[in-house]
């Protein structure tokens, strides 16, 4: 069973303050969720793998560590996935990006993909799957679906907020993917949105409304 993983790391819960905050303008809102996403990266590598290597200090030969050259893949769910993806690049600037977007049809409200780019190996790649916000988990759920139809082996996702519906809807679907969080709120309002949550992480990062 996937596990869940909320980081109460103080400088992470610091800047999601400001993220929620409806005062917060578009420059500042991007750059904290940039920081928080590169803190929450930080956190997500903790268990990758090392290998030992011989080097030359400028005082004598010394063993030490380098990633074992695990190869990771950011997948962004468009559009508001991409406020994240420079950050987590900040630190794993080898990783390969690929795009998965989404549309919720008008009719059946279920999410229908309308544009796939992924690299070309992804069944050997570990794969975060990013979007800021799990809500109901259709998108992040379709999304998974999406990577697992084309080959994709290792799959985790990576959320700014979570809704516990959200978080449950993932974990039945997809019992083996890990889910990494900076904060796990109370609940969805009746008309979707994560409570107290952020409001809309896409309008907020663009601009828009």
């Amino acid at each position: 069973m996937g596990k869940v993983y909320v980081f109460d790391h103080p400088l992470i819960q610091h800047k999601l303050t400001f993220i929620r905050d409806k005062k917060t303008g578009t420059k500042e809102f991007r750059e904290l969720v940039d920081e928080v996403a590169t803190l929450m990266a930080f956190e997500i590598t903790r268990d990758l793998p090392l290998q030992e290597v011989t080097i030359e200090t400028p005082v004598s030969e010394a063993k030490s560590k380098v990633l074992a050259g695990k190869k990771l893949g950011l997948i962004p769910i468009l559009r508001a996935g991409l406020g994240m993806v420079d950050g987590i690049l900040n630190l794993i600037p080898a990783a390969k990006v690929g795009h998965v977007g989404l549309y919720r049809d008008p009719d059946t409200l279920k999410p229908v993909e309308y544009y796939v780019k992924l690299p070309s190996d992804i069944e050997e790649r570990e794969l975060i799957v990013i979007d800021p916000m799990l809500a109901t988990g259709g998108s992040a759920n379709e999304a998974i679906h999406v990577l697992k139809k084309r080959g994709a082996r290792q799959i985790r996702l990576m959320c700014l907020i979570a809704a516990p519906e959200g978080v449950e809807a993932v974990k039945k679907e997809h019992p083996d993917v890990d889910i990494y969080l900076a904060a796990m709120d109370e609940k969805l309002n009746e008309k979707g949105y994560i409570v107290p949550g952020l409001g809309d992480a896409g309008d907020r990062l663009f601009g828009t409304k």
